[in-house]
Order: structure tokens, then sequence, then C-alpha cells
């Protein structure tokens, strides 16, 4: 009887023991208490402040996710060309959201108006910004071709409102893609009560804008640094107001937690619109989510679709063209009365059938742009994940006081383009950004320049001729046999009173086009034979010249795990 006794004491202080630590372990794992220090965390008091109920990222207006996965990068099924520039490799993309469509005249007029009516194109300060902005509509004209009807209309008539903007250069795509993060994240923060209802209407103007990154990094700032448009409470998602009880006979009031403003750790701000890399965008065309066999991918994919032909093979559409192309000399949409794709120079967005990502016209339409600079070698011993050629690494600039440096009317960039055009790099309340320097790159192994566009290729040490030892090293004069890419070197400036000074280089040793200022674009066109079709073909078009054929859709990465799938159970 002894003995059991002692076993049975045993046994009820293990459980005693055991209960305890449950106790602590569900303690530690309360989401309002921190696992590394036990203090509160989204205290009505204070302290530090995240929003633990964060589930996944939303999806941006216009957006469809694209799981990211490997795929053979490059792999063109005809090279009748001979170009010698898509050397197969294998890449991996990481899941990423990408527009629809590509983005239409509609939307483009939309940016249009709001620029037009924020910066007005008669103060002298902000002349440049809008006709800067503007389609070059131009570009329809053909020596030999009556095509004033586009020149004209395609733009602007509603009749071409669904269709895909062209003429637009490839500064202007990235300049309108800035322009959509800033007014998307503006409406969120609207919603959940972070900004005044309404303001980025009524109280919009030049010297109160809303800038997504003025806003994180100065929050006070934004929209002139006015506090009747940019809220301190903390609403919305994180936490609710709390009431407190008024004197007798009052009513309860609402107090607010005072200094508080939505910030990246709140999960309600969006990563950026851009341009999708060129390893997206083929990623994304080709889809070879939708071609599996056995579990494993066939990467054998000639055009967006299924096949090796450019008609639908389904019963009840069978003969009809999957994308809108040049049928051949001549024939830009075939016969009347019983047309071959329906359209002859451009069509209506989502007019085809879209491929296994829910992506529409990835094949013909409008071929678009991407964000990469152009090299004819994919590199792919360098980088075989998420591969872009491009990177120009800025900071913000801080000013004597210690704080941020906005953009305002009087420091506005501007650039000067090959035509003469000029284009605004930024615009008032915007932070003022400069390149990285030492204090970023020294002692890096992953970056050591701002500027990383040439390299492996193109810079002064992918040459054979480069001299490391020379003292002409940190020097920018180059002979000709010292550079890699011998582009011609033009220059084109505007002088205060608007005329335009062209120095072009003459010089008949140049051998090529290729520099750090063309970029990528992907797909083919209303112009195009179906050989461009194939989503692995590359061209490339310097970035601040625009044709009639080219658009653009905005890409945005994605946060968070690679996709929505539910966790597979442990064992």
């Amino acid at each position: 009887m002894k003995v059991n006794k002692i076993m049975a004491i045993k046994l009820l202080l293990s459980l005693v023991i055991i209960f305890g630590f449950t106790s602590c372990g569900k303690k530690s794992s309360s989401k309002n208490a921190s696992t590394a220090t036990g203090w509160k965390i989204n205290d009505k008091k204070g302290g530090f402040q995240y929003n633990n109920k964060f589930k996944k990222q939303a999806t941006a207006p216009g957006l469809v996710m694209v799981e990211g996965g490997t795929f053979t990068m490059g792999k063109v099924q005809d090279d009748v060309m001979h170009d010698w520039n898509n050397t197969p490799s294998q890449q991996h993309v990481q899941s990423f959201y990408m527009d629809e469509t590509e983005v239409t005249n509609l939307m483009y007029m939309e940016y249009l108006d709001w620029l037009k009516t924020v910066f007005p194109p008669e103060e002298e300060n902000y002349k440049n910004i809008y006709e800067g902005a503007s389609p070059d509509t131009l570009v329809w004209r053909n020596r030999l071709g009556y095509n004033e009807t586009m020149t004209n209309n395609y733009l602007r008539h509603p009749a071409y409102a669904s269709y895909p903007v062209v003429g637009v250069n490839w500064i202007q795509a990235v300049e309108f893609s800035k322009w959509r993060t800033d007014r998307v994240n503006e409406n969120t923060l609207e919603k959940e009560g972070y900004l005044k209802k309404d303001a980025k209407i009524v109280d919009v103007t030049a010297e109160k804008t809303f800038s997504t990154e003025t806003y994180l990094n100065a929050p006070s700032k934004s929209f002139g640094g006015d506090e009747e448009i940019v809220l301190k409470g903390r609403r919305g998602s994180l936490s609710k107001p709390q009431k407190v009880a008024g004197a007798k006979g009052q009513a309860a009031t609402t107090k607010e937690p005072k200094n508080v403003y939505a910030q990246r750790s709140s999960g309600l701000i969006l990563p950026e619109y851009r341009l999708p890399t060129e390893a997206e965008w083929e990623y994304a065309a080709a889809a070879d989510v939708g071609q599996r066999e056995y579990n494993i991918y066939k990467g054998q994919k000639k055009y967006p679709w299924s096949g090796s032909y450019t008609r639908s093979g389904k019963r009840q559409v069978k003969g009809d063209q999957l994308a809108n192309f040049k049928q051949g000399k001549g024939d830009y949409g075939g016969i009347a009365g019983w047309s071959d794709d329906g359209a002859d120079i451009t069509n209506v967005v989502k007019s085809y059938p879209p491929n296994d990502f829910g992506l529409y016209d990835m094949a013909g339409n409008v071929a678009e742009w991407v964000a990469d600079v152009y090299r004819p070698i994919v590199d792919d011993e360098a980088s075989d994940f998420n591969y872009y050629r491009g990177n120009v690494y800025t900071k913000n600039k801080i000013g004597d006081d210690g704080k941020v440096e906005l953009v305002t009317a009087e420091n506005i960039a501007y650039d000067t383009l090959s035509n003469g055009r000029i284009v605004a790099r930024n615009a008032p309340g915007q932070i003022v950004q400069v390149p990285v320097d030492e204090k970023e790159t020294y002692l890096r192994q992953n970056f050591s320049t701002a500027d990383n566009r040439n390299y492996r290729d193109g810079d002064k040490q992918s040459t054979r001729y480069f001299d490391f030892g020379s003292s002409d090293e940190g020097s920018d004069k180059l002979t000709d046999a010292q550079r890699m890419y011998d582009s011609p070197k033009h220059n084109v400036t505007t002088d205060s009173l608007g005329n335009m000074s062209r120095k072009y280089d003459k010089s008949s040793k140049r051998t090529t086009l290729v520099n750090d200022n063309v970029r990528v674009y992907k797909g083919g066109s209303w112009r195009d034979r179906a050989y461009w079709l194939d989503p692995a073909q590359r061209r490339y078009f310097p970035q601040d010249m625009a044709t009639d054929y080219i658009g653009f859709r905005c890409a945005m990465s994605r946060v968070g795990p690679k996709a929505d799938k539910k966790k597979r159970p442990r064992n």
C-alpha cells in the first residue's frame, strides 16, 4: 500500500509539472505577447505596434497572381533570324503579380488627367510634366500610308478606350508605374482611415501630393505636411479606437492613439507597381504551369497556348486565330466578312483567350516593354534566381537637418530625350534620390557600385583591352578598342530658352547600337509575323523612343509565401 501511495504522489507531481509547462507554452505563444521578451504587442497604452493578424498580400487592382517556379529561359522553337541572342538557361522566378491585360488608353488617360489637374501645364514650373508624359501620337504616321485617323483619335477617342496604349517609351512606362503605386496606396490608406476621405480628389495640389515612400519615411511631410489630411490616429485594420466613458450625462468619446501612422509593419502598403523583368515576362507568357506530363515540365511551348498552331482546335471556335498578328504580306487581319483575327491594327484587350495563368494578349496585339537593359547574353553563371540586368541602386537624400529632402517645384529633375522631348523624372512631394556610395558598398560581396547595368558585360573590366594597372582605370574616357559596346554617343540638350542643341556622334567606327539605354521588349505585335509570338523571342529598342506597336503592362512583387496553398500536416 505504501508503495502505491508513493507512486500515486509521483504521478500527480508529474502531471502538475507537465501542466505547468503547457500553460507556459500557451502564454508564450499568445499573439499579443512577444516570444522574445514577453512584452505586450499592440498595447493600447503604446509600445510596439505590429499587424499580427496579417494573412496574405491583397491582390492590387488589375493584377493576377503568377506562381513562381523554374523554367528554361531563352528556348526558342525557331531561329530563322540567327540572332544568337537566345541561349537556353535554367532560371527560377519568384511568385509575382502581373496585369491581366496591357495598359489601356483609358488607364493612361486617367494618369494624364491627374497630371494636368495637379501640375497645370500653363504654370512655368510644371509646363513640361504633362507634355513629357503624353504618348507620341505621331508614331502612327507613314510616308506612304494614310493613318491620320489613328494619329488624331487612337489615344483619346472612346472607341479606342479599351485598346492598349502605344506611343509610350520605356521611361514614360516606368513613370506611369510609379504614379500608379502612389494612387493605389493612397486609396488604401484612405479606406483604412489614415488619410482624410476624398482628399485625393478635393485637396490634392502640386504642393500637396501623396508619395508612398515619403509617407513611409516622413509621414508628417505627406500632402505638404497638412495634418488635416494625414491623420495621426491609427484606425482601420490594426485596432479599433477605444471608447472612453464621459462624465455623467455626457456621451462617450473616442480616444485614439496619437502620432501613429501606417508603416510597412501594418501590412497595408503594397509593393510598387513596376515593369516586369524579362525573366518574369517570359515565364508568365509561356505559362508552363498548364503543360505538365507526369509532373514534369515539357518546356517545349512555341506559343502562350498549347500546340504548334495559331488557330484554335476547340470544336466551337475551331479555326479562330488565338492572337492578333500579321498573317502575311499585306494581310493584317484576313478577308472582310470572315476575318481571321478580327483586327487590322490593335484590338480590344481580352479579345482572345487567356493563357494558363489567366493573362491576356501575351502574344500579339502589342509587343511589351520589360525592365531589362538589353545584352545578347543572359548571364546565368552570375545569377539564375530572379534574373534582371538593370539595377541602379539609389538612396534617400538626407538634408542638413538630418531629415529626408523632398522634391519641390524648384528642383524637379528633367531629362532631355534624343528627340528633344523633356520628361520629368520626379515630382514635388517625392523624396530626392541619390546614388548609393561607399557607405553602402564598402566590404560588400553582393554589389560594389550603384550602377550595375553593364556588370560582367560592357564595363571596362569586361574587355580584354582593359589594363588593370593603368592610370586611366578610374576614367570614363575610353578608346573605341577599350569599349566593348561602341555604340554612338549622341548628346542632345535643351537650354533655358527651350532651344535644342544636337551633337551627333558621326564616327564611322561604331559597330553596334547596344548600350546601357536600350531596353528589351517581348512578344509579337499586330505588325509582326507569327515568328515573334514565341515567348522566348527578344528584341531591343532605345528607352527614350516609342512606336505604334510597343505597349506595356505592370507587375508587382509578391511578399510572403510562394503560393496560398494550405500547409501540409506534419507526420
